[in-house]
């Protein structure tokens, strides 16, 4: 990991560069493709974010909308639903730092009101021009994340001449456009979109070379957890690559990663206590 760096949104301060930041997924879904219908009751939904928190999450990330291979986008006043009962409850709760995993403006906004901190944006602002506004409205942090088309069709024969290269130039210049705005660059984080419009090949490729993405942002987010890539290489379904995602991470991390994003959070964290402590040279308590 590198030097010391912070990322910000709204009051939390998050220092980076020594300790992996875990960030919990909560997707208050019917249809997302490891998790759905899990939690898609709100109650049911806080109380595993409060896990997440018990198990060691820094944030909770809180998602409406299935943003699977091959899905359609879902309704405004639908996802609004969803997501807003569970925003606020959790936000009763201080010291939790929420996160809105969403691509419209409008839900941003909404959620960044009911308690929310950060926006997790797939599409790096790019679906929505009205959301660099609000992200530097609201003060809050961002995560900008690359896709290749749409969820509907962004694993139809995705191509690259050069993944890495092509991740970093559109993200350059998402954050870039965030920047113009008036968002201050230590809220601003870059994901390179693990399984958004990619290959096996590219997954690996880019898992191999978050450092190049390190100075686009104040921060890398990395989320590979459960993902169909994991399951080609270990032949698991998603409720079974606990172990193949824990390996990702450790691969993540060391490449570069700052915060992770993962559905086990209390296996992940006990992971990065060790990983954390060997790359630092950490001495351990007695």
């Amino acid at each position: 990991m590198s030097s010391y760096r912070e990322f910000v949104a709204g009051s939390f301060r998050f220092a980076l560069g020594n300790k992996t930041l875990v960030m919990g997924i909560v997707n208050v879904t019917p249809d997302s493709f490891s998790d759905g219908g899990e939690v898609f009751d709100p109650m049911l939904a806080v109380e595993r974010a409060l896990q997440q928190i018990r198990d060691g999450a820094d944030i909770i990330d809180v998602g409406g909308e299935s943003t699977r291979p091959g899905s359609d986008p879902l309704p405004l006043e639908e996802e609004l639903r969803r997501v807003l009962p569970v925003i606020e409850r959790l936000a009763m709760n201080p010291g939790i730092c929420i996160s809105i995993d969403t691509y419209k403006a409008t839900v941003a906004e909404q959620a960044l009101k009911a308690g929310a901190s950060i926006v997790n944006d797939i599409s790096a602002g790019g679906f929505d021009p009205e959301m660099p506004s609000v992200v530097r409205r609201a003060h809050a942090g961002v995560i900008l994340m690359h896709i290749k088309g749409t969820p509907r069709n962004m694993q139809v024969d995705p191509q690259y001449d050069d993944v890495v290269e092509e991740v970093a130039g559109f993200l350059g210049k998402a954050v870039g456009k965030f920047l113009r705005a008036g968002v201050k660059f230590d809220h601003i984080t870059v994901d390179p979109g693990i399984g958004f419009g990619k290959r096996l090949n590219h997954n690996l490729e880019l898992t191999r070379n978050l450092h190049r993405l390190s100075g686009l942002a104040t921060g890398v987010v990395y989320g590979p957890s459960r993902k169909s890539f994991i399951g080609a290489l270990t032949d698991r379904p998603a409720k079974e690559r606990l172990a193949g995602t824990l390996g990702a991470v450790a691969a993540g991390v060391m490449s570069g990663a700052d915060i992770v994003r993962v559905h086990d959070v209390r296996e992940t964290v006990d992971m990065l206590k060790v990983l954390d402590s060997v790359m630092a040279s950490r001495t351990i308590p007695a």
